[in-house]
């Protein structure tokens, strides 16, 4: 788990984004521009945003040659009903999820035998 809170969000450009910042997970699409990053760190220009979302980082480096990883996590928080946020990066993957979700998310992945630190 890491720590601080995270916010959702969608942004005008990403002139104001400090890349040297940790944890900022940039997107963008021909519909819109995304950011996920720390509270602390949302840029002004933000059009939207969600706040007060906590992320999980799966331990270790995830060869691409492994499979069902992360639709094995996100399928147990499905059926516990918890709304959840994914990006994947070259390493490994992270998901969010709300903070009144946080607790039941944690107990949902102990109760499947995964480790939570």
């Amino acid at each position: 788990m890491l720590d601080g809170s995270f916010s959702v969000c969608k942004a005008v450009d990403f002139s104001e984004i400090d890349p040297s910042e940790r944890f900022n997970f940039i997107s963008t699409t021909d519909e819109e521009n995304s950011l996920i990053c720390l509270t602390e760190n949302v840029p002004k220009n933000v059009t939207d945003r969600i706040d007060n979302w906590r992320a999980l980082r799966i331990q270790g480096i995830l060869d691409f040659s492994l499979i069902g990883i992360l639709s094995e996590l996100l399928g147990l928080l499905a059926q516990a009903r918890i709304s959840v946020a994914a990006v994947s990066t070259y390493n490994t993957d992270y998901i969010f999820v709300k903070n009144c979700d946080l607790q039941k998310a944690i107990d949902t992945l102990k109760n499947a035998n995964y480790e939570i630190s």
